[in-house]
């Protein structure tokens, strides 16, 4: 049997393919209201890790973060998945994406962010890893100007939208670079838009690759970067040719499976719970069976066991515990 290991350890062999003392695990989630303040999604998210022992901490915050320097507003208003309802959009017309300036990761809510996260590595020390949330371009375009309006945009002027988009993955390589001297381990990098619902293999290719190239790039400091493809009918196989430790997706949702998304992706993947039918709805007996199904279809190596997105607020705390003991050896 192999000993004990360090939080790091398991992560590194996991990754590499390596055998581990036992499967790492971990669930994350957002924390509304407050992610509004630093100091409390700090206390909310050192408060969920110490009380699941997960082996990182994926740090949430609103996905306004990264927004609201140019204006972006946003609102509680309910919900399972604890995401926060945009107000506002900023863009109106093709030029106003000419007029984004880079924003500085010091300032503002970025700023408010890096104070979280040296918070959160004040009170977890070099014994749990951490990693930061960042979305990509498009993803922070999106909310810039409204879906179908970026939509328009895109198509209809280009070179307008790829200016944006320059200026969105400046400002966000900046601010994983001041990221980094806080001790995360890496990102958890959100790709929302690389989806065949959404756009064209080619399209995706001109207006998201690129981009998404160049803050993995800034990113390749840290030792465990998380790729996080969202939602359906999304493009693995572009997205599992890119760096990354490991990669993240709705298996269960949207597919392909555990054990095919190994064959395609040479990292560790993460995944084998379906975060409404298992965490919200399901039970402790039903998501023990979901982690068994798991470990069969990767023979226990490469697995992350995790949900293919957020952890709803309202879980069952014995759900959650079942898949925080499922992985313990004899479980």
């Amino acid at each position: 049997m192999t000993a004990r290991m360090t939080r790091r350890e398991r992560l590194l062999a996991t990754c590499n393919g390596e055998p581990t003392d036992r499967t790492a695990v971990a669930l994350w989630r957002h924390f509304p209201g407050d992610d509004q303040r630093p100091a409390d999604l700090a206390a909310a998210t050192v408060a969920w890790q110490r009380e699941y022992d997960w082996d990182f901490i994926k740090v949430t915050p609103a996905s306004s973060f990264c927004l609201a320097g140019w204006g972006v507003k946003t609102r509680w208003v309910g919900g399972d998945e604890g995401t926060r309802d945009y107000v506002n959009t900023v863009i109106a017309q093709p030029e106003d994406w000419a007029r984004l300036a880079v924003l500085d990761p010091a300032a503002g809510v970025l700023g408010g962010q890096l104070h979280c996260l040296a918070l959160i590595r004040d009170a977890v020390g070099t014994d749990v890893p951490f990693i930061q949330t960042i979305f990509s371009p498009l993803a922070q375009a999106r909310h810039l100007a409204g879906p179908d309006l970026l939509l328009v945009h895109l198509r209809r002027h280009p070179a307008l939208v790829h200016q944006a988009l320059e200026t969105i993955t400046q400002g966000t390589i900046r601010f994983i670079r001041a990221c980094l001297p806080l001790g995360i381990a890496g990102i958890y990098y959100a790709i929302q838009w690389a989806s065949y619902r959404t756009l064209t293999e080619a399209e995706y290719r001109e207006f998201g690759e690129p981009y998404d190239r160049r803050i993995l790039a800034a990113a390749a400091k840290g030792w465990f970067n998380m790729l996080h493809l969202h939602g359906a009918d999304g493009m693995f196989d572009l997205v599992a040719q890119y760096p990354g430790q490991a990669l993240n997706w709705h298996d269960r949702e949207a597919g392909p499976t555990l054990a095919d998304g190994m064959r395609r992706f040479r990292g560790a993947v993460s995944g084998g719970l379906e975060h409404w039918d298992d965490l919200l709805r399901g039970d402790p007996a039903g998501i023990r069976a979901r982690v068994a199904d798991a470990l069969a279809q990767t023979a226990g190596r490469r697995l992350i066991v995790s949900s293919g997105c957020v952890a709803p607020v309202n879980a069952p705390f014995s759900n959650l515990r079942a898949v925080r003991t499922a992985v313990e050896p004899g479980a």
